[in-house]
């Protein structure tokens, strides 16, 4: 088991570029492989997560061929992929098995979807039911992997309006809406990522999106493009968080993706106070992006708007570290799913930030956080082996005047490879020990 220990930095300097959108990467592969012709992606994320999805298609007979960051799908259309010999293993990748079991429940042959031991807790039963309507077999212990899906299976279009804001159910019964007979109508009552929506458009699909409303007729096809993959914002949170509550700070991150439905932990440290620069703007492949720049600021404590959560769902356990060091109480609600995530994402931040000696109430939704400072209460920081926690206390030490240790960071890898390296880069003193 891996551990980081994190020791106090004077200041954070420097421009750094963090690696491709983990989102992005993602859909590119299995869009790519449906597509007619061939695909060419620069800028993949070259993560755990991505990497599964990569390899569950090449076991699916699509040739990928693939150099660092650079990879080239020969797509097979929308009818030709081919039965895996073997148990797609997606190892702690959650989108990768929920958007993939859209997809796979209308193949004419039948599939095992699997994961490691984090991701066969994690519930299915979101997309399983929605799925069933359609008239997708799926069978699961509990509603959780391991997925069995049965092939040649005919799918119905389907009006549905989504339970929890879930970027992932809608992309999951879209992907399933391209081989169904009729329109798929998905509403959500909150906006999430857009990411699949405009992708399919990039492939020359016809989606509408209007009102809170995204549908898509079934039975067209994909046509291949070249994809440039920006920064994910995700990862450049940490560095955002990082630079908001040092001392010294002045760092820029070089084009991240700001795509409307990813900038909410942006919109949420400008309220708090956070000196945050968004600079030459521009459009690349659909997407916004933009040159972030962030100094030192004085932080205070806000109430999360209920509308901000959907757009920063996954930001928030680096958010909850600048909740730690602003000035007054930091109140989160309507925030649920954080507590289904790689972890419970709400009590295992509420525990580590106790353990810095961080005043904070669990809510059954939420967490509320009064700011203070770091102190060490205990020897080790839990991370329970997910990657945004570890990540998210590894850089409260941006602000800590002592060392930090923190446990289990082995899933850092999953979306953020030279996450350590590039900590440093800035100015941050940050070891890997086994």
């Amino acid at each position: 088991m891996a551990n980081f220990i994190a020791s106090p930095s004077e200041f954070l300097k420097g421009s750094i570029k963090v690696p491709g959108d983990k989102s992005i990467s993602h859909r590119s592969i299995m869009l790519g492989s449906i597509a007619n012709g061939v695909t060419n992606v620069s800028g993949f994320l070259e993560g755990e997560d991505t990497l599964a999805t990569l390899n569950a298609f090449k076991d699916m007979g699509v040739k990928i061929e693939r150099e660092v960051s650079n990879v080239v799908i020969n797509g097979v259309g929308m009818n030709g992929l081919r039965p895996s010999l073997k148990p797609l293993n997606l190892g702690n990748s959650g989108t990768s098995i929920r958007l993939m079991t859209g997809l796979l429940s209308a193949q004419s042959f039948d599939s095992m979807l699997c994961g490691d031991e984090s991701l066969s807790k994690r519930p299915m039963a979101r997309i399983i039911d929605p799925l069933r309507e359609m008239g997708a077999i799926i069978k699961s212990s509990d509603s959780m992997p391991p997925l069995s899906i049965s092939g040649n299976q005919k799918l119905s279009a389907l009006k549905y309006t989504l339970p929890v804001a879930s970027a992932q159910i809608k992309s999951c019964l879209l992907l399933a809406g391209l081989y169904a007979d009729g329109e798929t109508c998905i509403t959500e009552n909150e906006t999430t990522r857009d990411h699949t929506e405009r992708m399919l458009k990039g492939f020359g699909y016809q989606v509408t999106s209007s009102s809170g409303k995204v549908s898509l007729t079934g039975g067209g096809q994909l046509q291949a493009c070249d994809i440039e993959v920006p920064s994910d914002i995700s990862s450049a949170a940490f560095f955002i968080v990082a630079a908001s509550i040092a001392k010294n700070a002045d760092i820029t991150l070089e084009a991240v993706n700001i795509n409307p439905t990813r900038t909410g932990v942006i919109e949420i440290l400008k309220l708090m106070g956070a000196n945050i620069e968004l600079n030459n703007q521009r459009e690349e492949a659909g997407e916004l992006v933009s040159d972030i720049r962030v100094c030192s600021s004085s932080l205070k404590g806000i109430t999360i708007p209920k509308e901000l959560v959907p757009l920063a769902i996954d930001e928030f356990p680096a958010i909850f570290i600048a909740a730690s060091c602003a000035h007054g109480e930091t109140l989160l609600t309507d925030a649920r799913e954080l507590r289904v995530k790689e972890s419970d994402r709400i009590q295992v931040m509420a525990d580590g930030l106790l353990s810095l000696g961080i005043e904070n109430e669990v809510l059954e939704d939420g967490i509320r956080i009064k700011g203070g400072e770091f102190q060490k209460q205990t020897s080790i920081i839990k991370s329970h082996h997910d990657h945004r926690i570890s990540m998210a206390f590894a850089i409260a030490s941006a602000r800590s005047n002592f060392e930090l240790d923190i446990e289990g960071v082995d899933n850092v890898k999953t979306s953020f490879p030279n996450f350590v390296e590039l900590v440093n880069q800035v100015g941050m003193n940050l070891i890997e020990t086994q």
